[in-house]
């Protein structure tokens, strides 16, 4: 390990959801505000899609911090549930006692309506968070709507927030969808980390386990974005390498070729090949383009 060896106190790039190294970009901090803001809407859904590793569950966890203590909250990881399954799941999360021999779709529907009615009474928000909805059966997904159907005047007495990848934008424009769709009052997309952003990711991870911001060397931070293309899951795996290769050589600070040597290890050297020379044509091509309305403005110029 390289811990003792760039005097860190913890490793900086595990995977593990640490809520210690947690890093807010802009683009995490707009998602969250759209969901807080979905949350206090009348409509009984808000969404957040993103492609994997781009910090969905970043965002998630910070919006756990965030409610208030009035707030119960039910969370279920995996979705991949048939609809009474997930009525079951729902009651456990919220504590609800039932017998299973009793077991149907509207004997839960009605342990379920009633916590949310005492809930409300009790001035409490009720809360469903679910990941990976992409998984999520059409059926399953009319379930839950028709579990948002209980409201007051003025607003719905469970909030549905649905986390998952962007094949869950295609899965609501299903036709039998379009109801829940509608209800949908907020949703986001997250994008990947800018080049800038790679940047801070890097030196929050390396500043929180107490090492040097400036291990990494710019050009192994720029290979990084290059590689990952600003996926914060991915730049953990290769920094975390990187900085294992660094210390095996007894070398002071992470170069670029380094960094490269990494995630040939990691991501295969076709991979990295392929994605250095897609970034190359990007360069290229942006670059004819400035070239063109350059050699435009200097026509019209001495025209």
């Amino acid at each position: 390990m390289y811990l003792n060896y760039f005097g860190l106190k913890d490793n900086p790039f595990s995977i593990a959801p640490n809520p210690e190294y947690l890093f807010m970009s802009p683009r995490h901090r707009e998602a969250l505000a759209h969901l807080t803001f979905g949350l206090r809407e009348s409509g009984g859904f808000v969404m957040l899609t993103g492609e994997v590793g781009t910090g969905k569950t970043t965002v998630a966890r910070k919006l756990l911090q965030d409610l208030p203590e009035t707030t119960q909250v039910a969370m279920i990881l995996n979705p991949t549930l048939s609809a009474l399954e997930l009525l079951a799941t729902i009651c456990d999360e919220l504590g609800i006692e039932y017998e299973r021999q009793l077991s149907s779709l509207k004997y839960f529907t009605d342990l379920i309506l009633k916590k949310l009615s005492d809930n409300h009474q009790n001035k409490k928000n009720t809360i469903l968070i679910i990941d990976e909805a992409q998984h999520l059966m059409p059926e399953v997904l009319e379930q839950l709507r028709l579990l948002t159907n209980l409201e007051t005047n003025r607003e719905k007495l469970m909030k549905v927030v649905l986390i998952g990848q962007p094949e869950l934008q295609q899965l609501l424009k299903r036709n039998e969808l379009r109801q829940l769709a509608q209800r949908i009052t907020a949703r986001y997309h997250l994008l990947p980390l800018t080049a800038g952003e790679v940047k801070e990711y890097v030196a929050h991870r390396l500043q929180v386990a107490n090492g040097d911001r400036g291990v990494f060397s710019p050009g192994s931070i720029q290979a990084a974005y290059q590689i990952t293309g600003g996926i914060p899951r991915v730049i953990n795996l290769l920094c975390d390498r990187a900085l294992t290769i660094t210390a095996s050589k007894q070398m002071l600070s992470v170069k670029r070729h380094i960094l490269v040597a990494a995630a040939r290890q990691i991501l295969g050297e076709d991979v990295v090949k392929q994605r250095q020379g897609k970034q190359q044509t990007l360069m290229l091509a942006a670059l004819f383009a400035v070239s063109v309305a350059l050699g435009f403005v200097a026509g019209s110029w001495y025209g």
